[in-house]
């Protein structure tokens, strides 16, 4: 985790004008003005923020390949927080189930990947609030006449490591008899596909979309869920910035700047 703390310096005069600079809440004592307050946690002192992703994910998070630079919906969503609360911020791309053991080893200070709050997530985690609920679909040629689940028996079924689709197609594998391979990546899994090495794909919908679209070759039907898929941003156990983040999150719903976000990355109606 990177971490900057504000430094007191030896003055009596400085230590007051930095401690007034960072919001302490206290009154001046040589002008006896009240310092700004800031909307971070008290408790952090941080000036920047790590976000873990995987920015192999689109629209939800990705590399510009003309600029390098990590962008998506996630990214807009930690972009309007972190500069509602006062925060610089870092971004970290790793694998996606990489992403919680950097947050617990104190790499990263907030997770924003398109992850499922799952019952066993949360043993380790915090979450916030749910910011966006999507759909799985399983995506394969069209040539291999797949149409529901039970036409999976005895095939190859590609899955991202650590991903809330991980979990499902494990349960499903069980009951419709199929074998689930797990790799790293979208795109590898993508090319697993194309090479014709599984038989399909178990990912979510508006990450299927693009993929979908450029291979005109690919197709896919939804799998039905009894739970919800919604994504939540992740935190170490116990960390002040769920509040705020949630206060945020829930400003961005209720404005209706999280529909325009949709809208931009998803073309979606809501």
């Amino acid at each position: 985790m990177t971490k900057k703390w504000w430094k007191l310096g030896m003055s009596a005069v400085l230590s007051v004008a930095l401690l007034a600079g960072c919001g302490t809440g206290e009154d001046d004592a040589a002008t006896g003005e009240e310092p700004v307050e800031s909307d971070a946690p008290e408790t952090e002192k941080t000036t920047t923020l790590v976000m873990g992703t995987s920015a192999d994910y689109p629209p939800y998070e990705s590399i510009d390949l003309a600029t390098q630079e990590i962008i998506g919906f996630d990214v807009d969503i930690a972009k309007y927080i972190t500069e509602e609360l006062g925060y610089e911020l870092q971004i970290e791309d790793m694998d996606f189930n990489a992403l919680i053991p950097a947050m617990e080893a104190g790499r990263v200070d907030f997770v924003l990947a398109g992850m499922t709050p799952t019952e066993e997530r949360k043993e380790n985690v915090d979450f916030s609030d749910i910011y966006y609920e999507a759909t799985n679909l399983i995506v394969s040629g069209e040539d291999a006449n797949l149409s529901t689940l039970e036409d999976l028996e005895g095939l190859k079924v590609g899955v991202q490591l650590g991903s809330i689709q991980e979990e499902e197609a494990d349960a499903l594998a069980e009951e419709y008899g199929f074998e689930v391979v797990k790799l790293n990546r979208i795109p590898e899994i993508m090319q697993e596909l194309l090479a014709g090495r599984i038989d399909a794909i178990l990912m979510e919908d508006t990450v299927a979309e693009g993929h979908l679209e450029a291979q005109p070759q690919l197709v896919s039907f939804v799998v039905p869920s009894e739970g919800e898929l919604g994504y939540a941003i992740a935190f170490p156990k116990g960390s002040d910035l769920v509040e705020p983040f949630n206060e945020k999150l829930n400003e961005l719903i209720s404005s209706g700047k999280m529909d325009e976000l949709i809208l931009n990355w998803f073309d979606a109606e809501e």
